[in-house]
């Protein structure tokens, strides 16, 4: 019969021995027996796999606990805020519905934000794109002084975002701006006042962010070409290919899954822009360069007006989740089509 968890059992004496307080005694605890006759417990294996677990969720555990604080939460809380009415204070909040998105809908300012983020997004995206991809084929090649160029190129994405929109201030000023003086000795006599012009302000601002972040996409590119099998390229340099053929017949199509991956993430970080505007116009001339997120600190930081700050920052939520579907819906078809 199974015996009970905690019965003590004694060995038979030996022959000649002194019963079972005898030297030559053996005291056994037994392991339970379930009712299928399966020996209970955890086995060794078991528990080694129980430690790896514990060991790998203590080290995921502070930055989850970071994640939850700093990102979760603020989520959630931003959810909640966008259907209530709040300055900040300790007044309590008042639930007003869907009134939050009804005002900023109906703020000019608002859709102004919408059509500058979208306008910047379409000058920079593609520009930053192609330069890198270009910067990473050049510099996948062996010649003298390689690391110093990637270096070159990578350097400006670790510079900080406040230095770099100075320096760049300072090389658009209109009157005597260094930009400016080498437009006037090729022959432009009327070259554009960049930042402080409202039809150029923008342009200002998606060319340093093209020169600020294609060296840190161009690295993304480096690592992905240099996954390629050099067979490829060997097969089609027999088959007569040239560097063009190689280039739109054997890179691009081996790229798509990284091109993807950059593709989303500069879509996104577009609609993110808030610092480098910020540095270097300040949302102006007037309005002209105020992207949404330029808006969202604007009500709720200036404005103190938590409720229509937290409903744009909704509707990027919602931009940017709908551009992210619309991508990774299309990828197969375009993967198929190179």
């Amino acid at each position: 019969e199974p015996l009970e968890k905690g019965v003590l059992l004694h060995s038979k004496a030996r022959p000649g021995g002194r019963g079972i307080f005898s030297g030559k005694s053996r005291n056994i605890w037994r392991t339970p027996m379930s009712s299928n006759g399966k020996t209970g417990g955890l086995t060794s294996g078991q528990k080694r796999k129980i430690r790896s677990n514990m060991t790998g969720y203590a080290f995921i555990l502070p930055n989850l606990i970071g994640y939850t604080i700093f990102v979760f939460i603020p989520v959630v809380f931003s959810f909640v805020l966008s259907v209530m009415s709040w300055d900040g204070s300790q007044r309590p909040m008042e639930f007003v519905g869907l009134a939050n998105f009804a005002d900023i809908f109906g703020d000019k300012i608002f859709r102004g934000t919408l059509i500058h983020t979208v306008t910047y997004a379409l000058m920079t995206v593609a520009p930053t794109l192609v330069l890198a991809l270009l910067l990473a084929v050049l510099l996948n090649n062996k010649i003298r002084g390689v690391a110093i160029f990637r270096t070159a190129f990578y350097f400006p994405y670790i510079a900080s975002i406040v230095a770099v929109g100075a320096v760049w201030n300072m090389l658009f000023q209109p009157d005597f701006g260094p930009v400016n003086e080498i437009l006037k000795f090729i022959g432009i006599q009327n070259p554009p006042r960049w930042v402080v012009d409202k039809d150029w302000a923008m342009v200002a601002v998606s060319i340093v962010s093209v020169w600020k972040y294609m060296g840190y996409y161009m690295i993304v590119y480096l690592a992905a070409l240099q996954g390629i099998s050099s067979s490829l390229y060997e097969a089609a340099s027999i088959d007569g290919a040239n560097g063009w053929q190689k280039l739109w017949y054997i890179t691009v199509p081996m790229l798509t899954p990284t091109t993807f991956f950059v593709l989303i993430m500069l879509t996104i970080q577009c609609f993110k822009v808030f610092d480098l505007v910020y540095v270097m116009t300040g949302g102006g001339p007037g309005n002209a360069t105020k992207t949404l997120v330029n808006y969202i600190y604007e009500k709720a930081f200036t404005s103190w007006e938590f409720g229509p700050a937290s409903a744009g920052a909704i509707v990027l939520f919602a931009i940017v989740l709908a551009i992210t579907l619309v991508q990774f819906s299309g990828e197969k078809k375009w993967s198929k089509d190179l």
